[in-house]
């Protein structure tokens, strides 16, 4: 999985925790250090998967389009990086030079052996990925976190807001 997946996740923690305000990507990549072009990249996938919703405006930006209870990093994954295998087989099995260009039925019958072990790894990774979502891991992040964590994160956020609103020019209107 890329880093996507992973600033995907932040972004909607960070949604999870600012319910009704919308939070524009540009806020969220400056808040977590990175370009906006990135995330400008990750919401609208993340919009057409139906996790967030955007608005547009002053004081536009992303909400969640779901509960967090209703999102599951599965979704999310799929979402950023498209459903993909993790393993792609090759079927080197039949390519064995002993075989002359021409593989026994024995040597590739079935599913190489190689292969079942990682479309079981898969399974197992997606059932988990699918177990786990946005509230399981927001609730881990509060009991971590201090409470003044929380405050200082929804100021900065509320004065990035506020300095937009008081801002004019064509950047304002933007989603990200």
């Amino acid at each position: 999985m890329t880093a996507g997946v992973e600033y995907g996740l932040h972004c909607l923690l960070w949604l999870a925790g600012s319910p009704g305000a919308p939070l524009s990507s540009r806020d969220l990549a400056d808040f977590q250090g990175i370009s906006p072009s990135f995330l400008a990249k990750i919401f609208p996938k993340l919009e057409k998967a139906g996790i967030v919703s955007a608005s547009e405006g002053i004081k536009g930006g992303y909400l969640l389009a779901r509960r967090p209870e209703d999102i599951t990093v599965l979704a999310v994954v799929d979402a950023i990086e498209g459903r993909k295998p993790l393993f792609d087989c090759q079927e080197i099995r039949g390519r064995c030079a002993v075989f002359r260009e021409r593989p026994p039925s024995w040597a590739t019958k079935g599913v190489c052996a190689i292969h079942a072990v990682m479309l079981r790894a898969e399974k197992a990774m997606r059932d988990s990925l699918e177990s786990q979502t946005l509230a399981d891991i927001a609730g881990v992040f509060d009991r971590k976190a201090p409470p003044e964590f929380s405050e200082d994160v929804s100021k900065w956020l509320a004065d990035r807001t506020r300095s937009r609103s008081r801002g004019s020019g064509a950047d304002d209107a933007e989603l990200s």
